[in-house]
């Protein structure tokens, strides 16, 4: 599905009311214990994005430890790579019959991130139908933040040394982009080679829609990542100490 097709889907009136709702139940429960709608909200939508990573757990981890397990094969790629240097098309045979026999995918780091478009796309259209659990959402400010304004724009930032401060939700989107993004791939392959380059243009460009979205989208943005970040450092971990062992 690409994102055109995503983004028509999600235009489906039942499945934006249904997400709201969604939303706003979660919120009800934030707001007995945070009565202050400045940080209900935003509370909300980082407790909203670590459900819906909760519930993408299984693939993920089933992505992120194939990723892990590139890392564990690295010293026999080297040894094809040493024992067949002078014939490519053999070369190339053999690692992926290598990458079968060890249930390696060697992309598998990248598709975590890819399967996050979609989801975005939804958070997109839910934020901008907040009105209907809340007509004065617009009000509505998280860390100083409009939650349905953007963190900040080029020309505000230019015009105003103070204002440096709203660039930092925008770089945090970028930088986490690319570090939960090349975390998992192997160190000195080809993948991880093709993995930082997509990774490196994939954050230039989030950082830079990040100045253009809602501060709540980019909010959802970097909450998702961290958590992606963390997540893949522990399963790393243990993939580490496991090899360590063996």
């Amino acid at each position: 599905m690409n994102v055109t097709v995503a983004a028509k889907f999600l235009e489906i009136d039942w499945l934006n009311n249904a997400l709201v709702q969604f939303f706003g139940i979660i919120h009800s429960g934030v707001k007995v214990v945070f009565s202050s709608d400045n940080w209900s909200y935003g509370l909300t939508i980082i407790l909203v994005t670590l459900i819906i990573r909760g519930l993408l757990f299984p693939l993920n981890y089933k992505q992120l430890k194939s990723s892990s397990k590139m890392s564990e094969v690295q010293p026999k790629i080297k040894e094809l790579q040493a024992k067949y240097k002078n014939n490519p098309e053999k070369l190339n045979q053999e690692t992926m019959k290598l990458y079968k026999e060890e249930g390696v995918n060697p992309l598998g780091g990248c598709l975590p991130l890819l399967l996050q478009w979609p989801i975005l796309i939804a958070m997109y259209y839910l934020f901008m139908n907040l009105t209907i659990i809340n007509p004065n959402i617009g009000d509505v400010t998280f860390l100083g933040l409009k939650l349905l304004g953007t963190p900040a724009s080029f020309s505000e930032v230019s015009s105003n040394i103070l204002l440096v401060g709203t660039w930092i939700l925008p770089l945090l989107s970028g930088a986490t982009t690319y570090f939960s993004s090349i975390i998992m791939s192997p160190k000195g392959s080809e993948a991880s080679k093709q993995t930082g380059t997509l990774s490196i243009g994939m954050s230039i460009m989030i950082t830079y829609m990040s100045f253009r979205f809602t501060t709540a989208l980019v909010l959802y943005w970097v909450t998702n990542n961290l958590f992606q970040l963390v997540q893949s450092l522990l399963i790393k971990k243990g993939s580490n100490k496991k090899v360590q062992e063996a």
